[in-house]
């Protein structure tokens, strides 16, 4: 089990273009913590606004009646990657992990993957 200090080191090594990464809490839009990122992004700006992407698109599936869960959101800018996964499991229901690639040096699909494992093993 990794908490969110040792769950942004782990992102930030193990995932190719990693450019920064965040734990956001979409009840507050609060970044419960932050790596990399720089003078071009500002994560805590970001994860407050990124925050607004995910209470849309639950506010949408709850007018459509749709039952499913959010698993991520991909925006994919010109240069950038900025992917949005929702966590699951106890404690972590509010929280999604935002990461920023550089779309030049990062492969999306194992970013991904790679994202997956460290949720499931992110403890709060």
């Amino acid at each position: 089990m990794a908490n969110v200090d040792t769950a942004l080191k782990d992102i930030m090594t193990s995932v190719e273009g990693t450019l920064g990464a965040a734990v956001v809490d979409y009840n507050s839009g609060m970044a419960l913590g932050t790596a990399g990122g720089g003078r071009d992004l500002d994560l805590a700006v970001a994860a407050a606004g990124n925050t607004d992407v995910i209470r849309a698109k639950v506010r949408t599936m709850e007018h459509l009646g749709l039952t499913d869960a959010i698993e991520d959101v991909l925006i994919t800018l010109g240069n950038q990657y900025h992917l949005l996964l929702l966590c699951t499991g106890r404690g972590k229901e509010t929280l999604f992990l935002y990461l920023v690639l550089d779309k030049r040096n990062a492969n999306l699909a194992m970013a991904r993957h790679q994202l997956r494992r460290i949720e499931a093993d992110l403890e709060i």
